[in-house]
């Protein structure tokens, strides 16, 4: 194992930007479009008013080896795509045994989480919430405000990520938009 020298990272609650800048990688629209369920609305956005920021994630990226804890700041913009919350794209871990902790650093989101035999579970975050992502779920995070969420995460370097599953079967959930309300139903395209 490489040795590191120790290190602050200062971040911003409302932006969730690092200083000193780390590593910075953007989801748009176009990156997200196969993700929401009214694919429709999606293109037209894409043609009509371009390829919007869904959500900005602020890494700290460490040696993929055991005993490191890369950790990022999540910034999902306010919004929705024919209803559907903007939301994060959403993995299991390469390494399923792996967990994760989430905290709450401004507004308002929802955790969803599910397990390939269909377990499924929807916690609300808040600034100052700590949600635990246990090894074997799925999760994606949804702002379900009207102002930027943002979160902090914390995971072990090996866990990897797997966005292929959620791309291929979708989430059995979805968080709308219905009466000024956040309501998760069923989504009836998800497979399992």
């Amino acid at each position: 194992m490489k040795l590191i020298q120790p290190f602050v990272t200062e971040v911003n609650f409302e932006s969730g930007v690092f200083t000193p800048r780390r590593g910075v990688y953007q989801r748009r629209l176009s990156d997200m479009a196969g993700m929401y369920a009214d694919r429709e609305e999606a293109a037209r956005i894409l043609a009509e008013e371009g390829d919007r920021l869904i959500y900005e994630v602020h890494i700290v990226q460490l040696p993929a080896e055991e005993g490191q804890i890369p950790h990022g700041a999540t910034r999902i913009l306010a919004g929705n795509i024919g209803g559907e919350f903007h939301m994060t794209k959403g993995h299991y871990h390469a390494r399923r045994e792996q967990g994760e902790v989430y905290f709450g650093l401004s507004g308002r989101g929802m955790l969803l989480l599910e397990t390939v035999d269909g377990k499924t579970s929807e916690l609300e975050m808040v600034a100052g919430s700590a949600a635990y992502v246990p090894p074997f779920w799925a999760h994606r995070t949804v702002n379900i405000g009207a102002e930027d969420f943002v979160f902090f995460s914390v995971w072990e370097a090996r866990a990897g990520h797997d966005y292929g599953t959620i791309e291929r079967d979708g989430f059995r959930k979805l968080v709308m938009l219905r009466d000024g309300w956040a309501v998760v139903v069923d989504n009836p395209k998800a497979a399992g």
